[in-house]
């Protein structure tokens, strides 16, 4: 098991990978507070280009109100976000997005009566040229084409391009929304729970979106409750406990026992000085 990349106290944007790789993303001292609960205590990640990073973590550890703040959703009390080495102020999902970050929460947020084109384009329809497109007329010929080659692209399982979602399995649903958010990512996609209440063939259909979305040299973070799908996928795992982060593991070589230890507390020894 490997110590992590970095400890808490080093500088914004000088964290390293031993092959050299600067992290794409980066969070330093990030707090939240709703009220009298405390949800972030300056918690730290960091994210590199072409890994599957995995967020785990007992419920109230901070790992979906960590991915809102990264994503734009919400904005931190205190911290800094560091991307490309820069540090940047993510307001609102519209930025997140212009950085080239996306984000699959748990309710997937499709819209259930349009097919899964029209929702990967959804408020980012392609417009005809000339007067037809001034005019408000879509180029849905377009959509189709690149909407269907990134399908393919991805292997995602999903057959029927012009039935409504609310029609699908579940698993067919959950390749909507990964396909979407890889369509548009040009660096960084967030998974939150995404293999959660699917069967096992639907399961392994996402489990293989994911990677063939890094494959693709973009940065993944995947949360999951589910140690075994973490150690399957991702590359490095990053431990959340009171809302810090306490433990970072790659996952080759990394057991169950170790990760749970991690976000119960058993091994303290892991733990990154405050």
């Amino acid at each position: 098991m490997s110590e992590p990349p970095r400890t808490a106290g080093t500088p914004p944007g000088t964290a390293t990978r031993r092959d050299g790789a600067a992290p794409i993303l980066e969070a330093h001292g990030i707090d939240k507070q709703y009220g009298q609960v405390q949800a972030l205590k300056g918690a730290d990640f960091e994210l590199y280009a072409g890994e599957v990073c995995a967020l785990i973590g007992d419920n109230g550890a901070g790992k979906s109100t960590l991915i809102r703040i990264l994503a734009g959703v919400e904005n931190a009390d205190a911290g800094t976000i560091v991307f490309d080495g820069e540090q940047v102020r993510i307001e609102d999902p519209t930025k997140a997005r212009a950085l080239g970050i996306e984000t699959v929460f748990q309710d997937l947020a499709l819209a259930n009566h349009l097919d899964p084109i029209q929702n990967m384009f959804l408020g980012r329809e392609k417009m005809r040229g000339g007067l037809a497109g001034l005019l408000g007329f879509m180029d849905a010929g377009a959509m189709r084409r690149q909407g269907e080659a990134t399908f393919k692209k991805l292997g995602a399982a999903v057959v029927n391009f012009t039935g409504p979602v609310e029609g699908m399995s579940g698993g067919q649903r959950q390749a909507v929304a990964v396909a979407r958010a890889a369509a548009w990512a040009d660096r960084v996609i967030f998974f939150d729970e995404p293999t959660a209440a699917l069967g096992v063939v639907q399961t392994k259909n996402v489990l293989d979106l994911v990677r063939r979305t890094a494959r693709e040299g973009i940065g993944v973070v995947f949360i999951s409750h589910s140690m075994p799908h973490v150690l399957e996928v991702a590359d490095r795992i990053q431990v959340l406990r009171h809302g810090k982060r306490v433990a970072t593991f790659d996952a080759e070589g990394t057991t169950i026992d170790q990760l749970v230890g991690a976000m119960t507390g058993a091994l303290d020894n892991r733990e990154e000085t405050p």
